[in-house]
């Protein structure tokens, strides 16, 4: 049986908050987002996403707490 899923090709992007997600490679992007490597299956991109993001906070937030160590 053809499972469509298994031939669908993503791409992990990221944002400018350094938060990342997956989009299919075969769309435009959305603003703000760009690719991080090139396109594969959906479960070696999740695969990907949990070696690249170890800090779940948005850029903005980690760059507040540095300069802010005591609040």
């Amino acid at each position: 049986m053809f499972d469509a899923k298994t031939t669908e090709f993503y791409l992990v992007v990221r944002n400018d908050e350094e938060q990342y997600s997956i989009w299919w490679s075969d769309r435009e992007l959305p603003a703000g987002w760009h690719p991080v490597g090139d396109p594969a299956p959906r479960e070696e991109c999740l695969a990907r996403i949990d070696e690249l993001w170890t800090d779940m906070r948005p850029l903005s937030l980690r760059r507040w707490m540095s300069e802010h160590p005591d609040d």
